[in-house]
């Protein structure tokens, strides 16, 4: 076990990056927390803002009342007009990683109708590069806005069945938590929280408040509200190790997630 950078730096030389000596050497060594007082909140593509003013409208002004007292990072899901996108690109063989660029331009359209509304509260619109300047948007004006589909294109990983990107924006959104070392991540949907059925079509679907991974899987509920793919990422995370899901339609639950309160399911990694 290495126990000094110089140690660690002379694995790396001289062994492959997946030597379990590297890898222990290097798990010592704790992240650091990029943006530890931010919260990233996705906003469903089909659950909000696809319903257009009235689903997205009441949001906008929460978000803009909430920013004097939380840093929010803001990211968009794709939502009905991917999924005919990827009916269209599945239909003619098209593989996972156009169907993945094809999801993300429609992320990004979400993205770029948000910040648009947003612009004159001085809420930005980053991609790419700009998420370097995230720091200085939240110092500024506390929040921002992102298209949460990761950018992996052409680069990502086919799912077991199918040609459906796995890693979507439920996933990239927590991704951008994770990897800056955010307090929180809300999941804004049109539903009160994960429930043992689809509420929308079953009478007898019972809600559930808290859960782990473990046993969303046991219970055949994994892939029931979010991707299935973002609970592995959850399992194995080391900053942002629950996340909450809350129902947007809904005033006032939004403010009352970033203020710290059990709102909607909070689903936690063990």
């Amino acid at each position: 076990m290495a126990n000094t950078t110089a140690e660690l730096e002379a694995l790396l030389i001289q062994r492959s990056l997946t030597d379990p000596q590297l890898l222990a050497a290097a798990e010592t060594s704790a992240d650091f927390r990029i943006l530890p007082e931010a919260t990233v909140i996705k906003i469903g593509g089909q659950s909000v803002i696809d319903r257009g003013r009235a689903g997205l409208y009441p949001l906008l002004d929460e978000i803009v009342a909430a920013r004097k007292n939380h840093q929010m990072l803001i990211g968009t899901g794709a939502g009905t007009r991917a999924r005919h996108l990827y009916s269209i690109a599945a239909g003619l063989n098209l593989p996972a990683g156009v169907l993945s660029q094809l999801g993300s331009s429609v992320a990004d359209q979400n993205a770029a109708i948000l910040g648009q509304l947003l612009a004159k509260y001085g809420i930005s619109l980053v991609s790419g590069a700009g998420m370097s300047a995230l720091p200085l948007y939240l110092t500024e004006v506390n929040a921002v806005v992102f298209s949460g589909m990761p950018p992996y294109g052409l680069w990502t990983r086919p799912a077991a069945e199918g040609v459906i990107p796995p890693y979507r924006t439920d996933a990239g959104c927590y991704l951008v938590a994770e990897q800056f070392g955010c307090k929180a991540m809300i999941f804004v949907k049109d539903e009160d929280g994960l429930f043992t059925a689809n509420p929308k079509t079953s009478k007898d679907a019972k809600f559930i408040p808290k859960i782990t991974v473990d046993e969303m899987k046991a219970q055949g509920l994994h892939d029931s509200i979010l991707e299935f793919p973002m609970l592995d990422l959850l399992q194995s995370s080391r900053h942002v190790r629950e996340v909450q899901v809350v129902n947007g339609l809904v005033p006032g639950n939004l403010t009352r997630a970033l203020a710290g309160e059990h709102v909607g399911t909070i689903i936690t990694a063990s």
